[in-house]
């Protein structure tokens, strides 16, 4: 029998949970201290849905860690390596945030409201503890909260027609990675063309629970036609996109370039970061790189060998069912994935070839 997540009060529900458990979640993950589905009719399943339809995923989990107050943008551009300074109202920066030493705290979208105003959509980790320090520390003059946000994720090819059969054909306006206020219900949700799949689709930070609720019931009863059903991230489309979890393929032991963010690293910058001048300097020891395995494989240990040596350990693998390979991100060392020799996994049934390849995956170079 497998182990039940037991659920109180520290573990906190969502304004959606009951809209989520109504709509047949069969298991569920802890982020940030609240409760992620993670499956609701099969992860394969919920793939090809995501793929080819839409899905309403409670995400509530991604935490809006709120900065304002007159040294808000200084605080901000101290935990990020990523230059800031050209920052506009309603733009949305994917950044890693890094301690004085490079290695990674976290990797949030940050979003600009205004010059004393911005939000940090934290993975999990407990980011407002380390702001808060940072802001003591350096005497700043800010408030650092969690607000009560609790995003919706619409996402799949069909996602932008749903969006727009509830907020209007204005939707259609908000490029990739910008966002703006959208009225529903006499209030404003700021609505972001965002969202952790490379489906397409938006996010809508929900500060209402009430309204929350019901713009969930309206987005079903208007979707349908299109086989609106709730879904969640999902492994197999997130390792196929080449997306990263934080605490799982990256960690506080790894600076950006190790993990593949080296364009979200300003190292040219004139700017105030905690992080830079140790980024400027901090050799590089491992890269995150990807595997393919011609099989589908039940991996007997995380290792990576190459010639009877471990050259890496797998941090996230799935079986794509699209490409009919199995795929895996693996942290590798170095200096050993230059001379590949005889590289493979070690599975149930014995010892299995791997190719090793950038990420994200190129699929039309590797000719699946």
């Amino acid at each position: 029998m497998n182990p039940e997540l037991l659920i109180s009060t520290r573990t906190r529900k969502t304004p959606f949970s009951s809209r989520v458990a109504a709509c047949g979640a069969k298991a569920y993950t802890v982020y940030n201290h609240m409760l992620l589905p993670a499956v609701f009719l099969s992860l394969e399943e919920d793939y090809w849905h995501l793929c080819e339809a839409v899905q309403v995923w409670d995400v509530s989990c991604q935490r809006q860690i709120e900065i304002t107050g007159k040294d808000s943008q200084k605080l901000v551009q101290l935990m990020t390596p990523r230059d800031l300074s050209q920052a506009e109202y309603g733009q949305c920066f994917y950044a890693p945030l890094c301690d004085e030493n490079g290695g990674m705290i976290n990797d949030p979208i940050i979003i600009k409201h205004s010059e004393d105003h911005w939000w940090l959509s934290i993975a999990d980790t407990d980011v407002m503890l380390w702001a808060m320090g940072l802001a003591t520390g350096f005497i700043l003059d800010v408030q650092v909260s969690e607000v009560e946000i609790w995003p919706l994720a619409v996402q799949g090819p069909k996602a932008e027609e749903l969006i727009k059969r509830v907020f209007g054909e204005e939707i259609r306006k908000i490029r990739f990675f910008h966002s703006r206020k959208m009225n529903y219900g006499g209030n404003d949700f700021l609505v972001a063309r965002s969202g952790w799949s490379k489906q397409g689709g938006f996010e809508i930070y929900v500060n209402d629970a009430e309204l929350g609720v019901q713009l969930w019931d309206e987005l079903f009863s208007k979707g349908v036609d299109l086989n609106v059903r709730a879904g969640c991230p999902n492994l197999i489309e997130r390792v196929e996109s080449g997306l990263l979890s934080f605490g799982g393929d990256m960690g506080y032991d790894n600076t950006p370039f190790e993990c593949g963010l080296d364009q979200y690293v300003s190292l040219e910058a004139d700017i105030e970061s905690l992080s830079i001048d140790a980024l400027r300097t901090r050799p590089v020891k491992t890269r995150l790189m990807g595997l393919v395995m011609e099989k589908q494989v039940k991996l007997k240990d995380l290792r990576l060998m190459n010639d009877g040596k471990v050259i890496g350990m797998i941090t996230s693998n799935t079986w794509s069912p699209k490409h009919s390979v199995h795929l895996a991100f693996a942290k590798c060392d170095i200096g050993s994935i230059a001379d590949v020799q005889d590289l493979h996994v070690n599975s149930s049934t014995g010892e299995v070839p791997a190719i090793i390849t950038k990420l994200p995956f190129n699929f039309e170079s590797l000719g699946l």
